[in-house]
Order: C-alpha cells, then structure tokens, then sequence
C-alpha cells in the first residue's frame, strides 16, 4: 500500500520536474519572433525593420530620425536641473 503511495508521488514529483524544464527553457531559449542585432542595425540605419516574410511591414513609414531628434531636445530642454529638496 505504502510502495503504490510512493510511487505515485514519485510520478507527481517527475512530472512537476519536467514542467519546470519546459517553463525555464521557454523563458531562456532565443524567442522565433525577437530581434536580432541585424534588426536593430536595420531600425537605425533605415527607421524600419523589413523582414521578407512579413506583408504587413510594407505598409509601415519610416521614422523621421530629425523630427524625433527635435522632440527629444525640446523635451530635455524644458526639464529643471534644480536640485530636489530633502525633508
């Protein structure tokens, strides 16, 4: 009766066990939709990512590399520099 009780938990135990490796291994593995340092070059250099197997991604304009220049600068311009006060 006792050997049929551990055996089943030995069976609950390897099965949590193979779950978990699948779960971790998800998590660390490469993902198939990620981007890849190629891709990160394409946006800088190009202001889209283009992939051949993608149709959708004609549809999409490129960024404007000065209008977001401009922003960010005005946006940095109009913070305060002061000091936080402590209490």
């Amino acid at each position: 009766m006792t050997g049929g009780l551990f055996a089943g938990l030995a069976v609950l135990a390897l099965a949590a066990g193979w779950v978990a490796r699948r779960r971790i291994g998800r998590r660390i593995s490469p993902r198939e939709h990620g981007l890849s340092d190629e891709d990160v070059r394409q946006i800088e250099e190009t202001g889209v990512l283009v992939r051949p197997d993608d149709p959708s991604a004609e549809d999409d304009e490129p960024l404007d590399m000065e209008a977001i220049r401009e922003e960010e600068d005005r946006f940095w311009s109009s913070e305060s520099w002061d000091e936080a006060e402590e209490h």
